[in-house]
């Protein structure tokens, strides 16, 4: 019997999740963190009505599967970012997603998914607007890295250093500046100044 969300996780990570990280990496990173409309308006045909269950909370008897899990944590972290672009309930599922990555973690849940997969758990923290998430966060793809094989090694460095980037504008300001507009919130002097600086936005 096909689980519920195995469209869901065979359209994001593709048919053989067995397959080298660097190689589903590089099928599906323009997927994962591009910037398309089509892309865009594909999640929202497909899955706005799952995205709409996972922020009601409907979809919490899927936790406790490894794979059930990682598939909540997208319809509230990553697909939300893709329907709702530009709005402010892109981030509506966050708070949500942190509590079940936490909860899953302390389950020992990532360590039953595929090194690719938990990616996707840990970017969770990743966009957690909060220092002691993002040392979480970093700390987890480090792991990552110090796991991964020869052939795998530069797809997971490339995460790590997403995730110290991450951390380092926490650090730094307490939240991510390039969010503000979406979210109405002013700017500081110092915001502004870096957000005119290069990589300044993820």
């Amino acid at each position: 019997m096909t689980a519920p969300w195995q469209p869901l996780h065979k359209w994001w990570f593709g048919a053989d999740v067995q397959a080298a990280a660097h190689e589903i990496a590089a099928a599906r990173g323009k997927l994962w963190f591009g910037k398309n409309v089509m892309q865009d308006n594909e999640a929202r045909e497909l899955f706005a009505p799952l995205v709409r269950d996972a922020l009601a909370g409907q979809l919490n008897d899927w936790l406790t599967d490894p794979r059930g899990l990682l598939a909540v944590v997208l319809l509230l972290d990553q697909l939300p970012r893709m329907i709702y672009r530009n709005n402010p309930k892109s981030f509506a599922g966050d708070s949500q997603a942190q509590a079940m990555v936490r909860d899953g973690i302390e389950a020992g849940l990532d360590q039953q998914l595929q090194p690719i997969e938990r990616v996707f758990i840990y970017l969770v923290l990743e966009h957690a607007e909060d220092p002691g998430q993002q040392r979480r966060a970093v700390a987890q793809f480090r792991r990552l890295l110090d796991e991964a094989g020869p052939a795998d090694q530069q797809v997971f460095a490339d995460y790590l250093d997403y995730a110290e980037r991450h951390q380092r504008v926490i650090e730094r300001f307490n939240r991510f500046p390039h969010r503000n507009t979406v979210l109405g919130r002013r700017s500081s002097g110092e915001e502004v100044a870096f957000l005119k600086e290069p990589g300044s936005r993820f």
